[in-house]
Order: C-alpha cells, then structure tokens, then sequence
C-alpha cells in the first residue's frame, strides 16, 4: 500500500507541475460537486477516526492516525474515483510530502482570502491542466487547524511530551508544529481527468 501511495503521489506531483493551466477550459458544476464531495469525504473519515483513537487510545497514539491511515484513506478514495487524493500542508511534517508550484500557489492564496476573513470550510480554488491529450482538474479545499490539532501540531509548548516523543520518532524532520487554532494548516488536493 505505501508503495502505492508513494507511487501515485509521484504521479499527482508530475501532473500539477509539468502542465499549465489551460486558461479557456471550464469545469461544470456537477464535476466539481463531485469532487468536493470527495474532498470532504476525506476530512470527515480522517476527523471521525483521529477523535476515536484520541478517545480510546489518546493522542500519542493518534500520531499513527496521520501518519498511516490517512495515506490509507486518501489511497482508497484514489482507488474508488480513479482520481489523485492526497493532504499537503502549509508546513510539511513529512518531508516526502511537499506542495508543488499549483499546490503552494493555492495555499498562498488560501492565507491571503483567510487574512480578508473568509473562513476556510468556504474555500477552494481549481484550474484545468492538459494530462495525457486530457482536460484534468486541479483542486485543492482549504484546512484550517481545529482545536484538537494544536496537541500534535500546536505552539511547542502545548505538545506533551509523549506526542513529541512520538513526533520525532515518526517525523525527524517534522516543521508541522507552531500553528494555531483557526491558522491554514493545508489543503486536501484532487488531481482529475474529466
């Protein structure tokens, strides 16, 4: 599975730096209803099953949450729409995992509509690359931190020590930490054929 996941990031890295946008290419809304709802599916399962392993098991453990099984989530919905659905982040954690061109682009303009007051469950931004002789959707949905993100991605002072044991286990090179509640931590990303 992580070769997969390792492969098809590859892939949804190549497709979202290598081609321009196309300027005249529209996307009609039941495509990007579709893929909002894809987008949302992956923050609500990731959301449900990181508060059930803090519940059961606390937040040490949750760390494993992120770092395996919302891969995991993101290769299954990849797997069920044919599409690329990964997270990245404003501030990588795992240094595999780093926004491409388009990708940086959406998170810069995500701070800069946060910053005028919109509020990030209403954001999104897409444009349409040429893949493969395909008109292929790029789309990224803003995350904004919620309060129970600050135990593992928090001012360092707020980390317990245990998750920061973890972290460091996990993420040597970890730079996720330092935000705050309502800051943009990432984006969920879709790279789609259409």
């Amino acid at each position: 599975m992580k070769r997969m996941t390792v492969l098809s990031m590859g892939f949804f890295l190549a497709a979202c730096t290598q081609n321009p946008p196309i300027s005249n290419q529209s996307v009609d809304e039941k495509t990007l209803a579709e893929t909002r709802s894809v987008a949302t599916q992956l923050v609500s399962t990731l959301g449900a099953t990181l508060k059930k392993e803090i519940a059961a098991n606390g937040v040490a453990s949750a760390i494993g949450v992120c770092n395996v099984t919302a891969p995991e989530i993101a290769a299954s919905l990849s797997q069920q729409t044919n599409w690329q659905v990964g997270r990245v982040g404003t501030r990588a954690r795992n240094p595999n995992n780093q926004p491409n061109d388009w990708q940086q682009a959406a998170l810069k303009t995500f701070a800069e509509r946060a910053a005028q007051g919109e509020k990030f469950e209403q954001m999104e931004t897409y444009s349409v690359s040429q893949l493969n002789n395909r008109p292929t959707l790029l789309y990224a949905k803003a995350i904004g931190l919620q309060p129970m993100c600050v135990q593992c991605h928090g001012q360092s002072a707020q980390i317990s020590e245990d998750v920061k044991v973890r972290l460091q286990a996990l993420y040597p090179a970890d730079k996720a930490i330092d935000y705050n509640v309502g800051e943009l931590r990432g984006a969920v990303v879709i790279v789609r054929p259409f």
